[in-house]
């Protein structure tokens, strides 16, 4: 299937900053709601009006932490995240501002492995599920432009006492803009680009910073069947974390980019996608990879 829908997924990547011997973490336990490097080919085009099952498979591993200095944390640290995700699209036949019209929501089970010097926790479950009700894709020949609201419901279990945690336990509103560019040769060029706003977690009375990022994808269709390029995404935290309404300091950030390739096959399309990450700062940094999965009915 061509013509993919920008979206956003939930898999957390949460290490306990009072675990750590490290300088303060960026963002609450040094993870966004967002896994960036969801998105790949065509991330800007809303596909054609109609209902679409999508399932994001993705694993997640890391034995580094890098603080504000790029240097790695003291101590042992290993991070592993599994997640299936359950997506639904139904792009409606309504037109808003010329736009197509579309819906979407899905479901993610996740599995979590934290180790830090002194403490182990894993932890498996239903994350925090994400809607948008209102979901607008544009079309010419070329470019093709999709913006929505992702939100993200604090669904997922959550202890302030446990290491691991599949729920973040606080909402997320994250305005999305996607943008694909297809010239008649099949060279592409897409990059969906979110902003991540962060209420505050009841339970520990800390504030995550607003965050930046965008997935980006170059690539070469082959014929209507094949698709391969590079793949990765850019993070940057742009506000710091609040505690108890004070700034605690340091920013994350990560870069990553590696090889992706498509292949379509009727009403399918399958995915495979390795994003190793470099340049962290108050974050993991690891290898993502990604098996995802589109029917359209």
């Amino acid at each position: 299937m061509k013509k993919r829908q920008s979206f956003s997924l939930w898999v957390v990547v949460l290490v306990a900053a009072a675990a750590l011997a490290s300088p303060a973490l960026a963002t609450e336990g040094g993870g966004g709601a967002y896994p960036n490097g969801a998105e790949g080919f065509m991330a800007g085009a809303l596909p054609p009006p109609g209902t679409y099952f999508i399932n994001y498979l993705t694993y997640y591993t890391a034995s580094k932490f890098k603080d504000n200095n790029g240097n790695d944390a003291p101590g042992d640290f290993k991070l592993k995240v599994a997640a299936d995700v359950l997506r639904f699209v139904h792009v409606t036949n309504y037109k808003v501002l010329g736009a197509n019209w579309a819906v979407h929501a899905f479901i993610p089970i996740a599995y979590q492995d934290v180790s830090v010097p002194g403490r182990d926790d894993d932890r498996f479950g239903l994350g925090d599920i994400i809607i948008d009700p209102i979901i607008l894709g544009w079309h010419s020949r070329n470019v093709h432009v999709t913006v929505g609201l992702d939100i993200y419901i604090p669904t997922g279990s959550y202890n302030k006492d446990r290491l691991a945690n599949i729920g973040r336990n606080y909402w997320t509103f994250e305005p999305v803009l996607g943008v694909t560019f297809l010239s008649d040769g099949g060279f592409e060029v897409s990059a969906k680009f979110m902003y991540d706003i962060n209420t505050e977690n009841d339970d520990t009375k800390y504030r995550s910073g607003q965050e930046f990022h965008v997935d980006y994808t170059v690539g070469y269709h082959i014929g209507k069947e094949w698709a391969v390029g590079l793949n990765g995404y850019y993070y940057q935290q742009v506000t710091e974390d609040e505690k108890n309404g004070n700034d605690v300091g340091n920013k994350g950030r990560v870069f990553a980019i590696g090889p992706a390739a498509q292949f379509n096959y009727k009403n399918m399309s399958f995915t495979a996608k390795w994003q190793p990450e470099f340049e962290a700062r108050n974050k993991p940094e690891g290898n993502k990879f990604w098996l995802n999965f589109v029917y359209a009915f």
